[in-house]
């Protein structure tokens, strides 16, 4: 159970740049019992010599990782992710501890992202996680590593991976805890009956960026965003969807809307007024 719950998890890094860390990142999550390594546009070279000597052992994690332009392209076929931040920003996403938050990971296919050595993620790019999640320290030296952030969070869900009681199929018994398990149901992020449902119907990352794609053309065409409002206003749309975690039928049907949307766009004449009290559409048979 513990290798399939692991095995569905991908450790993402954006835009790396020290291959010192990402020899030693491979390093630590070989040590855990993680594999998939996707590194979103590196700054560095993951095979190189320096890469290699911090990985010792777990140079085919270096070898096997998965390099993408993009962070959406990095979540494609994930179903949840969260986010590492370290800096004190001003956030209206709630910053959760590892501890509580990532053994929601375990469920499903699912991604831990991580920031860029010296300034982390950014906003627009902690906007693609549905959650977020800060590493308590020390005020003295509260930053980290980034090699160090992925150990711990790798220790973390290794340990609850380890604790979690198996549903006989390398599945995690349909929410449930063993009796002996250390970990409380109150870290569960949703209502149980909800939770249980939402690991098979909550739709993949790519559907929702799609809807987010198709949603920011729509606004733009209605006016209701501007270019120049548009990726601010966007990231309010990510965070309320994010919280909901929509099913997949449910984003189906947010597209079917704005297909109508659109279509009613091109048919409907842009200078009608319809008064009427029914609100039904104007008569448009002689157009």
């Amino acid at each position: 159970m513990l290798d399939t719950a692991l095995g569905r998890i991908r450790i993402i890094l954006v835009e790396p740049a020290g291959p010192l860390n990402v020899g030693s990142v491979a390093r630590a999550m070989k040590n855990m019992g993680l594999h998939h390594l996707v590194l979103v546009n590196p700054q560095c070279d993951r095979l190189g010599e320096e890469a290699r000597k911090m990985a010792v052992h777990a140079a085919d994690v270096l070898e096997s990782a998965k390099i993408v332009k993009t962070l959406p392209e990095a979540l494609q076929g994930c179903q949840r992710a969260i986010a590492t931040t370290g800096q004190n920003r001003s956030l209206p996403t709630t910053l959760e501890n590892p501890k509580s938050a990532l053994p929601w990971l375990l469920e499903c296919s699912s991604a831990l992202i991580f920031g860029r050595e010296d300034n982390g993620l950014t906003n627009a790019e902690l906007s693609y996680a549905q959650r977020l999640i800060r590493i308590p320290s020390s005020d003295t030296y509260a930053s980290l590593n980034l090699a160090q952030a992925v150990a711990i969070c790798c220790y973390e869900l290794y340990q609850v991976a380890g604790e979690m009681g198996s549903g006989g199929d390398g599945e995690m018994g349909n929410g449930e805890v063993e009796e002996n398990s250390q970990l409380p149901i109150t870290h569960y992020p949703l209502p149980i009956t909800n939770y249980q449902l939402s690991i098979t119907t909550q739709a993949p990352l790519e559907a929702l960026e799609g809807y987010y794609q198709q949603l920011e053309a729509s606004l733009l065409k209605i006016g209701y965003i501007y270019p120049h409002t548009a990726a601010s206003r966007m990231e309010k749309f990510r965070r309320l969807f994010n919280r909901a975690y929509p099913s997949t039928a449910e984003v189906a049907m947010l597209r079917g809307i704005l297909r109508q949307i659109d279509w009613a766009l091109q048919t409907y004449p842009k200078s009608a007024v319809n008064d009427t009290l029914d609100a039904s559409p104007p008569d448009c048979s002689k157009d």
